[in-house]
């Protein structure tokens, strides 16, 4: 599904990076960084403008093309690898910062996923997530077709345990971010730290 998605020469989800993420950026420290479900690239491209080091993942080998091609316009370089989110094991205590962008799977590879998202940073390094809340089903505007894939706030701070979060809520914003995110949305925010 996702290669036949982002088989077109526009970049669906554009090429500016997600909001929330540009907007706390600034409070992470330089280093390497590790960029989940990240499709054609435009968080990735802007972590690497920003100076880190950046390691890009998603299961499609076509939005990961577009991802690099993205990078070499923007004159900056990206590491990418084609992997099931559902089975890739991140390194543990490696990352300065890990992203999650509307990175949507089901409960337990979820679950599973961010248990390894804790193990994989460095003390002090940084977590930011944004997802759909399930309430993001009457707005119709982007995001997963059922509440399984989505996420809330208490959900993500359970799975998220060992991490202290200096942004943990459920919101409503614009998200206008290319062709299939746009309109307002019901979104759920984390920025979380591994304590030193």
């Amino acid at each position: 599904m996702w290669d036949e998605r982002y088989a077109a020469d526009e970049y669906v989800y554009g090429t500016e990076p997600n909001d929330f993420l540009r907007a706390v950026v600034a409070n992470v420290p330089r280093g390497r960084a590790l960029c989940l479900a990240e499709g054609e690239g435009r968080n990735a491209v802007f972590l690497a403008q920003q100076g880190f080091e950046v390691l890009a993942v998603d299961s499609s080998a076509v939005g990961l093309e577009k991802a690099r091609h993205l990078a070499e316009d923007r004159g900056v370089r990206i590491e990418t690898v084609v992997a099931d989110l559902a089975a890739y094991s991140i390194e543990p205590a490696t990352w300065d910062l890990i992203v999650s962008i509307f990175c949507h799977l089901p409960p337990t590879p979820r679950k599973r996923l961010h248990g390894d998202v804790v193990a994989g940073l460095r003390p002090g390094g940084v977590f930011i997530l944004e997802a759909y809340t399930p309430a993001q089903l009457e707005w119709g505007t982007g995001g997963p077709p059922t509440a399984e894939l989505m996420m809330t706030r208490d959900d993500l701070v359970a799975e998220l345990d060992g991490l202290e979060f200096e942004e943990a809520v459920e919101r409503e914003r614009d998200v206008i971010e290319g062709r299939l995110h746009t309109g307002r949305g019901a979104v759920v925010q984390i920025l979380a730290r591994k304590p030193s």
